[in-house]
């Protein structure tokens, strides 16, 4: 846990090799994270989107791909698709999990060795964001423990809600 760092801040300014973005299935953009990184990146994610859309159809929930990162502080940008909460009794849990584990994929074939994560499923599409971090947390902990290569894996908290939930459950 110690190669997990906690920020309470705007992911398209923290400086790393890799964004990860909230992103929806279209790739097209969106509100919040989506919308955040879509405007501060430029136009260079878009075009990617839209290839990778011509190409495969988008994204699907608990996959993830992966695009320049344009005008942000990072050399990429990885587009993951976190579940929409329901009721979980519709495999909410499994594909907040697959969403993560599809993004650290990436980041191990790509070799990055910085990340930052937002807050997956927890705005919008109203995943409980206790629940939430704890899957962050152990997908993210199996993860480092499974790839030396990584020397930080930066949490993101645009709110405060989400950070001071974050430090309660990592105990700073």
């Amino acid at each position: 846990m110690n190669k997990i760092v906690l920020l309470k801040d705007d992911i398209t300014k923290v400086p790393v090799e890799a964004i990860v973005n909230a992103a929806n299935t279209s790739l097209l953009g969106g509100g919040g994270v989506d919308g955040a990184i879509h405007r501060a990146g430029g136009p260079a994610i878009l075009a990617e989107c839209q290839k990778i859309r011509n190409r495969q159809g988008g994204c699907k929930v608990g996959d993830a791909v992966i695009t320049t990162a344009g005008d942000l502080p990072a050399k990429y940008v990885i587009h993951t698709v976190g579940p929409h909460w329901h009721d979980g009794q519709h495999d909410e849990e499994t594909l907040l999990k697959n969403a993560y584990l599809s993004c650290f994929k990436l980041v191990k074939e790509y070799g990055i060795q910085t990340v930052s994560f937002p807050n997956i499923s927890t705005g919008i599409y109203r995943f409980p964001k206790v629940l939430a971090a704890e899957i962050a947390l152990a997908v993210i902990d199996q993860c480092l423990r499974e790839n030396a290569n990584i020397e930080q894996v930066n949490l993101v908290c645009f709110d405060e809600e989400n950070y001071d939930l974050y430090s309660k459950i990592l105990g700073q």
